[in-house]
């Protein structure tokens, strides 16, 4: 039996963590991305710079996203807060 990280929203789209796995993919992406945005900051002023901040980004929403629909105890689609 497979276990789930997460579980569909009620209202809305998407999903929401629900055990200690969800939660510490959800902190690390976040926590990944605050230290690339302070590291480049510190260290570049480029264009280069920002466009390799906003790559980071997507990569790192992505493997978010991937991650978290791969975990989820259910389909994602919008929910009115009825099922």
């Amino acid at each position: 039996m497979a276990e789930y990280w997460f579980r569909p929203k009620k209202y809305g789209f998407g999903a929401t963590p629900i055990t200690w796995q969800g939660w510490a993919v959800t902190l690390a992406t976040v926590l990944a991305m605050v230290a690339v945005t302070v590291f480049l900051r510190l260290h570049t002023r480029s264009f280069l710079g920002l466009v390799g901040l906003f790559a980071f980004d997507a990569l790192a929403l992505g493997v978010l996203l991937v991650v978290s629909r791969r975990k989820t105890d259910g389909e994602w689609h919008w929910r009115w807060g009825k099922n």
